[in-house]
């Protein structure tokens, strides 16, 4: 007798499709079958059962300035949970000179008592002198395995940091999830546009070009290539940065790749809507060519690239965008995406026949918690793993719009876009907290979920 039976479902997974019930027990699957009995049965006749997504780049409540990001630690992960992801992976940023360990406990306060997922943190390297870089072992030792490395903003490390982070990570065997595009020119590029009175937000992509990110990519796996170091590379937008990773793959370099809905969905003619509504596509890297677009579908088909992640980091468009309304680099670069990735990629990805169903469940649920460190527990449906189980209807038709999903902020890319395949029910650790698409659980059940280094220290 088991706590809950899901009967009758086809199961999903990244190796294969078939029909069998999952027993769970005491939060966990403890079984697949036929016939399984359980005190409580939830029926998934004509559903497809898979595990919980997973979400390994977002940013709730992220400090930019005097404001942050619109979602906190509650709505952000009522947001992902309704979207079918029970699992997430956001940031700490330490102040100059405050410890990162401090940082740490402090990002995990946020938390505490408000996301309703579990929960991982990867740790910002804005610093790597001595004394930063000493620490590194002690963040791995309280679960933040991962390091978030920015070769520009005002976090960015420069060659020299680049290699002496990418050293110590090698050394350790924490997992660096680096943001790569060309700082100084993009400074050059937008100090041109506004000297010379191209304000607008058309101008973004501009002064953000696909050569300096491909550029940078090449420079990072260079440095990478310096000390054995393997990476990972956030937010891949354009196919120039894809032949850049061929290349050094071609070499023997261990390079992972991360591409977000938005890259694969959206181009640069965002840019030009009219007025300031372009603002709502500000991110960085910026949205690409069509041409690119399908190179990255076909990275993804192919393998080469392992992972689609959000990189969700909402700001309000009428109070928080419109700050760069004079200026289009004040404009706060993010978009939200934390509820809608599942249901895009399998109706752009599944239902375009881009995608097996195996491999949307690869790279939104079992390859990110591999990658970070999250698995066995998250990511798959095995037994022995947390019950994070998405119910999925394959047929089920909803009209995106930021009027009825969970997200905090006042538009959505994907405004009045017609998806098919929706999850419909949705449990974490075997609990139900998503029943027929609008969330059921409970503020601050979400808890910390460590992350496991690459391999022990060298």
């Amino acid at each position: 007798m088991f706590d809950l039976v899901i009967a009758n479902g086809t199961l999903v997974t990244a190796e294969a499709m078939f029909r069998a019930d999952v027993g769970i027990r005491e939060g966990r699957i403890a079984a697949w079958g036929r016939g399984l009995t359980g005190r409580q049965t939830l029926d998934a006749a004509g559903k497809w059962v898979l595990p919980g997504a997973v979400d390994e780049h977002v940013h709730l409540e992220m400090p930019v300035g005097e404001f942050a990001s619109s979602d906190d630690f509650y709505s952000g992960t009522v947001a992902a949970a309704c979207g079918g992801t029970t699992a997430i992976v956001d940031f700490v940023e330490a102040r100059p000179g405050e410890r990162l360990l401090d940082a740490l406990a402090a990002r995990r306060a946020k938390a505490e008592g408000k996301a309703v997922i579990d929960y991982g943190l990867h740790m910002t390297l804005s610093s790597a002198d001595e004394e930063t870089l000493a620490q590194v072992p002690a963040c791995i030792e309280a679960g933040t395995a991962s390091f978030k490395l920015y070769m520009t903003y005002a976090l960015r490390l420069d060659d020299g940091g680049l290699l002496r982070a990418l050293a110590a990570l090698r050394a350790h065997g924490g997992r660096a999830l680096v943001h790569a595009e060309n700082h100084q020119a993009i400074a050059y590029l937008v100090a041109q546009a506004l000297a010379k009175g191209r304000t607008g937000p058309e101008n973004h992509p501009l002064t953000r070009p696909a050569r300096m990110e491909a550029e940078a990519i090449h420079r990072l796996l260079a440095l990478a290539s310096v000390v054995d170091a393997p990476l990972v590379l956030a937010h891949l937008s354009c196919a120039q940065g894809l032949e850049e990773v061929r290349r050094a793959r071609a070499r023997g370099q261990t390079v992972w790749v991360e591409t977000c809905p938005q890259y694969l969905l959206l181009d640069e003619a965002e840019y030009r809507r009219p007025g300031f509504e372009g603002a709502k596509f500000v991110m960085a890297p910026p949205l690409r060519t069509a041409a690119d677009r399908a190179a990255l579908w076909a990275g993804l088909a192919a393998g080469e690239i392992q992972t689609v992640a959000t990189d969700h980091c909402p700001f309000f468009y009428e109070t928080q965008k419109v700050r760069g309304k004079d200026d289009f680099s004040r404009i706060p670069g993010g978009a939200p995406g934390i509820e809608t990735r599942l249901t895009l990629l399998y109706t752009h990805g599944v239902r375009a026949g881009r995608l097996t169903p195996q491999r949307w469940v690869e790279i939104c649920c079992t390859e990110p918690a591999r990658r970070f460190g999250l698995a066995p527990r998250k990511g798959t449906l095995a037994v022995g793993a947390d019950a994070d189980v998405v119910i999925f209807d394959p047929a089920r038709r909803v009209q995106l719009s930021y009027r009825t999903l969970h997200q905090n902020v006042d538009y959505c890319p994907y405004e009045g876009w017609e998806v098919e395949g929706y999850p419909v029910t949705v449990l974490s650790r075997g609990e139900v907290i998503v029943r027929e698409g609008e969330f059921a659980g409970a503020a601050g059940r979400g808890r910390f979920l460590p992350t496991a280094p690459l391999y022990k220290r060298l």
